[in-house]
């Protein structure tokens, strides 16, 4: 059932100061400190678990190279426990409390996804363990009053919604009120996908546009060709599809093999679908949401630039090689920095103090800046749009994050 523990190596002494990471000369004295994870590395959700596992990983032998963590004057370094979660809530919800009462964690990375992530979250709450997670965003995480669970990343109703404005900001240039743009929504029937809707439809709403197909993917997520026959038929300007990496592959196979020619598609998890690698030419001029790009401008003093955190990473494994480090990789790592700074600020091994060092984080990394509101989820950080070209992914929206111009309309490829 455990399938394995991080090896953490004590290089050297380490404190993350203000003015940032400081090695000292004794490393013999580090300790490990233990976290726990069930995360998805069979399932349907094994994909994107993988990915993030690897972000956790680089970011304790980040942290290893720079010395450690320290605390009081001892130096210590990550020791994650990992269990499979299978990709199902039950078990994941399972596994939290073995973390907690037999392997006797008392601090916790998230598992992948937001469904599991609402399945864990009531076990670490119940017994009061700091959970730092990269992979949940739906927003239903952040109203249950929960004081146990921060989120390194943006909200899930934010993914796609930019998508809506810039439907409505061709519509203008195209001289036509952007209430006459159709707009088609596909998701999964789960809790991330559903908040997707939510947001694409309340940004829809506020410029007055019609929702013509608004569907739940199969639950298999192998097969979407009956919603994209209506699309065919109905003929919208900007079809939405969310359902993780089984449901972004699924999509842009199926757009591809029959030619849905819609001025504007938006999906989630296209890196780490791999749709380019997989699909060629068909992906191109998709849009696809991201937490993180590599060419934004963000940094701190661990992991260096947003492009020097994707190079070192490429470095470590190289299997990734050409294809772009997916965004849930990257907020992984994110995730291990927090508790690292929050151990640091704390001071202390005790959990209500490292909770309320998490709390009042303000943080600005490689990700993106990291803040917590008293909800727990990140208030600092906006999502971005990338858009497909000629198989490179290109930031086109927000516009004052963007790299490049927006490819309008799509046809089929």
């Amino acid at each position: 059932m455990k399938l394995s523990t991080a090896i953490a190596s004590c290089l050297s002494g380490a404190a993350l100061l203000a003015s940032g990471w400081a090695s000292v000369a004794n490393a013999s004295d580090c300790e490990p400190l233990r976290l726990g994870a069930a995360i998805s590395l069979t399932g349907k959700y094994a994909t994107n678990g993988i990915h993030a596992k690897n972000g956790y990983e680089f970011a304790i032998k980040k942290i290893d190279e720079a010395g450690g963590v320290n605390i009081g004057d001892k130096c210590y370094n990550f020791d994650v426990t990992y269990y499979d979660d299978e990709s199902k809530g039950d078990r994941g919800a399972t596994l939290a409390e073995r973390l907690i009462n037999q392997d006797k964690i008392q601090y916790m990375l998230g598992p992948y996804s937001s469904g599991l992530t609402k399945a864990i979250a009531p076990v670490t709450e119940k017994y009061k363990i700091p959970m730092v997670e990269a992979e949940g965003a739906s927003r239903s995480l952040f109203n249950k009053g929960y004081k146990y669970l921060f989120a390194v990343l943006s909200t899930s109703e934010q993914y796609l919604a930019s998508a809506v404005a810039l439907a409505a900001e061709k519509a203008e240039e195209a001289g036509k009120d952007p209430s006459s743009v159709k707009i088609a929504v596909a998701v999964e029937n789960d809790p991330f996908s559903l908040d997707i809707r939510a947001g694409v439809l309340e940004d829809a709403a506020k410029f007055g546009m019609k929702a013509v197909i608004d569907e739940k993917l199969p639950r298999d997520l192998s097969d979407m060709s009956a919603i994209l026959t209506k699309v065919k038929l109905l003929k919208p300007d900007l079809l939405i599809v969310s359902g993780h990496s089984k449901g972004a592959a699924t999509a842009v196979r199926q757009i591809g093999e029959m030619r849905i020619n819609v001025p504007m598609i938006a999906i989630t998890h296209c890196e780490a679908a791999d749709v380019t690698g997989k699909f060629g030419d068909t992906a191109n001029d998709i849009l696809c949401s991201t937490q993180w790009a590599e060419t934004l401008s963000y940094e701190d003093e661990l992991f260096g630039s947003a492009a020097n955190y994707e190079t070192e990473f490429k470095s470590a494994y190289p299997e990734y090689g050409d294809k772009k480090v997916p965004y849930q990789t990257a907020q992984a790592s994110a995730a291990v920095y927090v508790f690292a700074d929050a151990f640091e600020r704390a001071g202390t091994l005790d959990k209500e103090a490292v909770r309320d060092a998490i709390a009042a984080t303000d943080l600005q990394t490689f990700y993106g800046a990291i803040k917590f509101s008293e909800a727990g989820n990140n208030i600092a950080k906006p999502m971005v749009l990338r858009q497909i070209q000629n198989g490179a992914y290109n930031v086109v929206a927000p516009s004052k994050f963007a790299s490049h111009e927006l490819n309008w309309p799509r046809e089929a490829q």
